[in-house]
């Protein structure tokens, strides 16, 4: 007889659209970008171009130019003025400073012969220079070192093998002093627990205290037992 009831139209189906209930994120104004307008178009989209009035700018009350006094002259061109020439009369110059030059009188043309002229070969007599004792500016004999022609280290040269007779040894021959060895007392024992199974180990502890409680508890004057209330049905609680 419950199938008898009339529960209306809606049954359970798939939802057409999204359901805000459906989903635990934001909400739904995180969707796809509109493709109408300026703001916020889909970069992925085409977009057409826009334009926007622009305001109107106030009255400018003062300009930047040159006023009328300021007029370029007619004949004034960009290579400059644009007439014929014109020439002044200046004033006295100063007096310059002297001249730094030399003079006629300070040359000597009787003098230029040799130079310019050809002439014999002139030679002079130097001073004796016996028993001045320069100083050495090459290195002597004895600056060399020749290298060796023997033994591994020739340069140049291919060495036979060399080869070196050690002394000898006096551990393990009769002439070792067996007195300097060390004794049994220069050893330590070692654990066998080291390189054998160890047995189970106990320690016997001290003895332990019984466990105390540090709390306060209320003594037998803390408690009246004379405020007593009584109820029916209820169990004895005390007043106050």
């Amino acid at each position: 007889m419950a199938s008898d009831y009339w529960v209306g139209p809606w049954r359970p189906h798939r939802p057409r659209g999204p359901i805000a209930a459906l989903y635990r994120g934001p909400g739904p104004k995180y969707q796809l970008p509109p493709n109408t307008g300026y703001i916020r178009h889909d970069p992925s989209r085409p977009r057409a171009p826009a334009y926007t009035f622009g305001a109107r700018f106030p009255t400018q009350q003062s300009t930047c130019g040159p006023g009328p006094s300021h007029l370029v002259p007619s004949r004034m061109t960009v290579r400059g003025p644009d007439s014929a020439p014109a020439y002044s009369i200046c004033g006295r110059l100063r007096h310059s400073a002297p001249f730094r030059t030399p003079g006629p009188g300070r040359y000597f043309p009787e003098r230029a012969g040799n130079a310019t002229y050809p002439s014999a070969p002139r030679h002079t007599i130097a001073s004796r220079n016996w028993g001045v004792h320069a100083e050495p500016q090459g290195p002597g004999p004895g600056a060399y070192t020749v290298p060796s022609l023997l033994g591994p280290r020739v340069i140049g040269k291919v060495s036979a093998p060399t080869y070196s007779i050690y002394g000898r040894t006096r551990v393990g021959s009769c002439f070792e002093d067996l007195s300097k060895t060390p004794g049994p007392c220069a050893y330590h024992v070692v654990n066998p627990g080291v390189y054998k199974t160890r047995a189970p180990q106990f320690t016997m502890l001290a003895r332990t205290s019984f466990p105390q409680d540090s709390t306060l508890k209320p003594g037998p004057a803390a408690y009246n037992v004379d405020q007593v209330v009584w109820s029916s049905g209820s169990r004895v609680r005390g007043k106050g």
